[in-house]
C-alpha cells in the first residue's frame, strides 16, 4: 500500500492544492474525518472548519466552507465553496471578523438572520484558527 495519496482542493475560482500527502483531516457537516492512504471510498458533505493535511512531513492548514469531498482509492477531491490557505489569511482582519460576528449575535438588531450570523461566526473562527497555524 502507498504511503501517500493525491489531494486536490478546489473552489469554483481556483485550484489550491494538488499534491501527494500523507493524510488529511477534513471538516464535514457532522464532525471531522481523518483520511489516510487506503481509505475506503466515500462521498461526504464539507462543513465549515480547518482542513489540515500533511505534506513533506509538515501540517498545512486552510479554512474551508461548504462543498463535497470524494475519496477514491489513492485520490481525494475536496470541492468547496470557499477556501483560504493559512498563509493567505490576514490575522488582524480575521480577528476583527470574529469580533463583528460575535457582536452581531450578542447585540442582535431587529431582523437579524440568526442562522446566517451563526454561519458567519463559524467561518470567522475557521479563518482565525487556520491563520494562527502559519
Amino acid at each position: 500500500m502507498a504511503d501517500t495519496f493525491l489531494l486536490e482542493v478546489a473552489t469554483p475560482d481556483r485550484l489550491l492544492v494538488r499534491e501527494q500527502v500523507g493524510g488529511a483531516d477534513i471538516p464535514l457537516t457532522n464532525g471531522y474525518i481523518g483520511v489516510l492512504p487506503g481509505h475506503a471510498p466515500l462521498l461526504a458533505q464539507i462543513g465549515t472548519g480547518n482542513l489540515v493535511y500533511t505534506s513533506q512531513g509538515r501540517p498545512r492548514h486552510m479554512a474551508v466552507d461548504g462543498g463535497w469531498v470524494e475519496v477514491l482509492g489513492d485520490h481525494v477531491r475536496v470541492l468547496v465553496n470557499t477556501a483560504e490557505r493559512a498563509d493567505e489569511i490576514d490575522l488582524a482582519r480575521a480577528e476583527e471578523s470574529l469580533k463583528r460576528a460575535r457582536d452581531r449575535l450578542t447585540n442582535p438588531q431587529a431582523g437579524l438572520d440568526v442562522a446566517r450570523a451563526l454561519n458567519a461566526l463559524k467561518r470567522a473562527q475557521a479563518r482565525l484558527d487556520a491563520a494562527k497555524q502559519k
